[in-house]
Formats: structure tokens, C-alpha cells, sequence
């Protein structure tokens, strides 16, 4: 018998993390104490510059990664998962472009069906306070002026104001940043 390998216990996560908030962080945390080490797939990574999609892959990889290394997360793996439109296919493609994992974490209906159809162990991933805690509100937020930052992790806060992302955001909406 062969003693067990990294990624006997590892995960795959996919979101958009349009940006990544402080519930993303709660559940990557909740996982990572469940499993060796967690792959982050940064979904829909094609897509910036629209109101549902502002940031850019690379926006949101620095996020996610600054944000884990500030609460001491080392054992996370972040890819771009770009979108191909044809279901079907998309598991095989999510798998060749991310380390080896054997659990999927996901709230996405299409995305445990399809995970599942492949003989994935496939988990609810843990809801933290949704209703504060979603990209919408975080988005709305920043186009109605209201307090976006107390829902991110200060290094999103960062990232967002070194970027302008929130006029870009307000500039896609046709505001005129008043």
C-alpha cells in the first residue's frame, strides 16, 4: 500500500471572486482546515471590465493571494479557469489546467452536477453571512458610494484603490464618479 500522496486531501474551489471578500476568506479558510491544501480557480478569468466582471485574472489572483499570505495561508494554489462554453468538456478542462485535487467545494449548481458526473467528491461550500458578504453588494457598493471596504480584506481594499477600481466601476455604469 502507498502512503498517501498531497493531493489525497486536497481541494478545488471555483468562483469568480468578483472581488474576493471577507466570505470568500472565511470559506477558504473553513476548507483549508478540512484539507491538505486548496486550488483556487479563479472563474470567468477572460472576462474584465464589465460591471458584473470589473477586475482583471490578475486583479483578483493578487487579491486572493495577498489576502491569504496576510492571515499566514501558505497551502493554496490559485489558476485561472477560463470559460469554454460547452459543459461537457469543461471538468476536463478544469483538470488539466489545475494541480490534483479529489474534492470540489461549490455552491453552483451546474458546477456539482457536472464535478459529480465526473466521480468527484463534490461538498456544499460554507455560506458566511451571504447577505452582506457577495461581489453584488461589494460592487454596489462601490457604485452607490457607500462602505465596500469593512466587506473586504485590506489587501482588497489595496489592490481596488491602487487599480481605481472603484471609478472603473463607476466609469462601466455610465456614473460620472460624483
Amino acid at each position: 500500500m502507498r502512503p498517501p500522496r498531497k493531493h489525497d486531501n486536497s481541494a478545488l474551489i471555483v468562483g469568480r471572486f468578483q472581488p474576493f471578500h471577507k466570505g470568500h476568506l472565511q470559506i477558504v479558510k473553513i476548507i483549508m482546515e478540512q484539507c491538505d491544501q486548496v486550488t483556487i480557480g479563479i472563474g470567468s478569468a477572460q472576462y474584465s471590465h464589465t460591471l458584473e466582471n470589473p477586475f482583471t485574472a490578475g486583479e483578483r489572483h493578487l487579491m486572493i493571494s495577498e489576502s491569504l499570505r496576510d492571515e499566514g495561508l501558505e497551502r493554496f494554489f490559485i489558476v485561472p479557469v477560463e470559460d469554454i462554453n460547452r459543459s461537457s468538456a469543461w471538468v476536463t478542462h478544469v483538470v488539466s489546467i489545475v494541480p490534483p485535487f479529489n474534492k470540489v467545494f461549490s455552491n453552483n449548481a451546474l458546477t456539482k452536477r457536472l464535478f459529480k458526473e465526473a466521480g468527484y467528491k463534490v461538498m456544499a461550500a460554507p455560506m458566511y453571512n451571504r447577505h452582506d458578504y457577495s461581489g453584488t453588494e461589494v460592487r454596489r457598493r462601490m457604485l452607490d458610494g457607500g462602505d465596500w471596504e469593512s466587506l473586504v480584506p485590506t489587501a482588497v481594499s489595496e489592490v481596488i484603490q491602487e487599480i481605481d477600481g472603484v471609478n472603473r466601476i463607476r466609469d462601466l455604469a455610465g456614473k460620472d464618479g460624483e
